[in-house]
């Protein structure tokens, strides 16, 4: 994972903060933290290094080649070993931050132990990934932290990578200034003084979308309009149908509805006295509202659907909640509605639409839906 991150770095940049510098050489103090299974005592101990850095003219990556040397490695029990690793790095410098400039660095290299342990501590290959920085402090001279991940390739630990991590401090010095390029120098051409045309601005209606690019050019005053000068057609009840379209622009929020923007069934709350036909005045405010939409509609036609409760007898029911349908369709018509829009039909007990254990979920079964169908 740690390896996938430093190289996910290495190549997230953009462009590098090339060195006015050929060389940089840095002298470097750190610590190297263990995997325990190499046998090492605590785990870790003190290093040095020497990193030789060469910036390559128009190159985004510079070769590296740095030397670690562990003189002092205690084993468990075991004496000591030195432990010199020489590695062949890329560097991908990034853009300043301020004044600091931020790398990323990955490679190769071998490890020499000179005291091998078999099966616990042997020489190898390694594969290594870091990131750090630099800060200025003169021209020439810069001081340098770094944090590096190595992992070294052996037959030890059924040739699994035995792991390290190490962090370095220390100092970088810069010489070997690179050849300046010279950048010709263009002839100065006298342009002619061109005078500008003065264009008037105009807006006739006023709508602050000039007449040169208004589609919309005669838009009444204070409506709200587009970049293209056009109005814009809003969608009040939010049922995927604008305003200008919508036939019925008022439906509940997440009610299914048709290209017109009405719902395909209503329950209409048509109220009627106890075990009758007869409609209760209070519903007529409901039948005027959807005689209103049939007169004005024609193109749509309406079928009266009539349900009840399950107490009662089927065949008692269905015929009640007929005679209830047909006595919609004959208010409806009193109303103006054509008789040839309208068509009663009664289900009885069918479809429940809440638990007719309760006399709050009778109440609602007892209903009246209109199914509209557009012509």
């Amino acid at each position: 994972m740690k390896t996938r991150l430093f190289l996910s770095l290495l190549l997230a940049g953009t462009l590098t903060q090339a060195s006015d510098y050929k060389y940089e050489i840095s002298p470097m103090l750190g610590y190297n933290a263990a995997e325990g299974n190499i046998g090492l005592e605590d785990k870790g101990h003190y290093l040095g290094a020497a990193e030789l850095q060469y910036n390559l003219e128009d190159s985004k990556i510079s070769p590296e080649l740095s030397v670690l040397y562990s003189p002092n490695a205690e084993y468990d029990g075991q004496g000591n070993t030195a432990i010199t690793r020489t590695l062949l790095n890329g560097v991908y410098s990034f853009d300043k931050i301020g004044s600091l400039t931020p790398f990323a660095k990955a490679g190769l290299g071998y490890e020499f132990v000179s005291s091998e342990v078999t099966n616990y501590n042997e020489n190898g290959a390694v594969l290594d990934a870091g990131a750090g920085l630099k800060v200025p402090l003169t021209p020439s001279w810069a001081f340098k932290a770094e944090a590096m991940y190595l992992a070294k390739v052996s037959n030890a630990h059924n040739s699994n990578a035995d792991n390290n991590f190490i962090a370095l401090i220390g100092l970088t010095y810069s010489f070997g200034a690179k050849k300046q390029k010279e950048i010709a120098q263009e002839p100065v051409v006298q342009k002619p003084v061109i005078k500008e045309k003065v264009v008037i601005v105009k807006d006739s209606d006023g709508d602050g979308i000039n007449d040169n690019f208004d589609r919309c050019p005669n838009t009444p005053a204070n409506t709200k309009v587009d970049g293209n000068g056009c109005k814009i057609d809003l969608d009040v009840d939010k049922d995927g149908i604008v305003n200008s379209k919508d036939l019925c622009p008022n439906t509940p929020v997440g009610e299914a509805v048709n290209s017109d923007g009405c719902p395909a069934t209503a329950n209409l709350h048509i109220n009627f006295a106890n075990n009758s036909a007869d409609i209760v005045a209070m519903s007529g405010k409901e039948l005027d509202k959807y005689a209103d939409f049939l007169t004005t509609y024609k193109n749509y036609s309406a079928k009266i659907v009539g349900y009840t409760d399950s107490r009662g007898s089927a065949s008692y029911n269905k015929k009640l909640s007929q005679r209830r349908a047909q006595a919609v369709v004959k208010a409806l018509e009193e109303r103006g509605v054509d008789a040839s829009q309208l068509k009663a039909l009664g289900r009885g007990e069918a479809n429940p639409v809440a638990d007719n254990a309760t006399a709050a979920g009778r109440a609602q079964n007892r209903r009246i839906e209109a199914e509209l169908t557009r012509n």
